[in-house]
């Protein structure tokens, strides 16, 4: 079986994740391809599409959310994210019991004899006059029902049972607001796709596709990780005879889609700016093709990340036009002028041409 290494996988997760070159692609179509986008941070989704896209423009993705196109949703790790409408309703109840079960991992003792059923009965009809909500409000409204909870573990657990979207203006461009929670089937005004007959797992296999599509070669273990979904083995097996397989460097089994872009692992690899919690990292169990383990934490931490000939190797702030850039280790003369060159353009994007400030730290300097 073929051995692919760190350096062959890193081009092929670029190539997927639209970093090797940028697409000419609609930003609802870059949005679906890649699976969604994490999005707990409203403004991050906006610079991960200007560093993917040729010609991108953030009012077309304001203007995808104002028209329901895309939500914002718990769904993958449960985390918060950026999603088109239809896979929204696609995936949203194979990630029910995975949402239910992380929320019970932490409030279990506070949910202890909830009937969850009940709480999400209730949640629908306080929610059921059309008015977007704050998780406080929702839990408050419960909170005679269910005094023993308090109101963090029961807001928790409502967005778990019951679907819901951040409506806007949470979540466009250079808006600040707060977030306020509607049911995502009457948000959408379509119902969300039920669950198969058990023992059939469509969305599982789906996820598998999409999920190879946008960043493989992966294990399967690199999938769970990035969906958190339980039960998928299933949805390998059935798959298995149309995909192709390779080994890493670790021996791990990586499956993939034959006709998926592999490309020549010295392909030369252009400086990306990437926002917190980008999936291009997340989205991998064994998160080394892209960052080095000395570094993995910031993947976690919120920190922005440069990538350089298609690895982690600086963090980058923004302030009073001013990006800032933090080297993990020393730039050559050549990087350092690439970065400059890249920062520039982010400036450009985030001040509409006012600025083109770049600051490369110290430990930058040229060797």
């Amino acid at each position: 079986m073929t051995v692919l290494d760190s350096r062959a996988l890193n081009r092929a997760t670029l190539a997927r994740q639209l970093l090797l070159e940028r697409a000419d692609v609609p930003t609802l179509d870059a949005v679906a391809h890649l699976g969604g986008l994490q999005a707990q941070e409203p403004q991050e989704p906006f610079f991960g599409l200007w560093s993917r896209l040729r010609a991108f423009d953030p009012a077309e993705l304001s203007d995808h959310l104002v028209r329901r196109h895309v939500v914002r949703t718990h769904l993958m790790r449960r985390t918060i994210h950026l999603v088109t409408a239809d896979d929204a309703l696609a995936w949203r109840a194979r990630h029910d019991t995975m949402l239910r079960q992380r929320v019970l991992g932490v409030y279990r003792g506070e949910l202890d004899g909830t009937d969850l059923d009940e709480l999400a009965a209730a949640g629908r009809a306080v929610m059921a006059d059309g008015e977007p909500r704050s998780m406080t409000q929702l839990a408050r409204a419960l909170a005679e029902r269910w005094p023993e909870p308090g109101p963090r573990a029961l807001g928790e657990m409502l967005m778990a049972v019951v679907p819901m979207v951040q409506s806007p203006p949470r979540g466009l461009w250079r808006t600040k607001a707060g977030v306020r929670n509607a049911p995502l089937a009457a948000w959408l005004k379509r119902e969300i796709d039920p669950l198969p007959a058990e023992g059939c797992d469509p969305v599982g296999q789906a996820l598998l596709r999409r999920y190879l599509a946008a960043f493989g070669p992966a294990a399967s273990a690199d999938l769970r990780a990035w969906c958190g979904l339980a039960g998928l083995p299933a949805a390998v097996a059935a798959l298995r005879d149309e995909l192709i397989t390779f080994r890493d460097e670790r021996g791990r089994e990586l499956l993939d889609l034959p006709d998926a872009p592999r490309p020549d692992p010295d392909t030369p690899a252009p400086v990306r700016f990437l926002p917190a919690f980008d999936n291009a990292i997340l989205g991998y169990q064994d998160r080394t093709r892209i960052i080095d383990d000395a570094h993995r934490g910031l993947s976690v931490a919120g920190a922005r990340v440069v990538l350089v000939d298609g690895r982690v190797a600086a963090t980058w702030t923004v302030e009073a036009d001013t990006v800032t850039v933090a080297p993990l280790g020393p730039f050559t003369r050549a990087v350092r002028t690439a970065v400059t060159e890249e920062g520039q353009t982010l400036a450009a994007f985030l001040s509409d041409n006012e600025s083109d400030r770049v600051r490369i730290s110290a430990s930058g300097s040229p060797q």
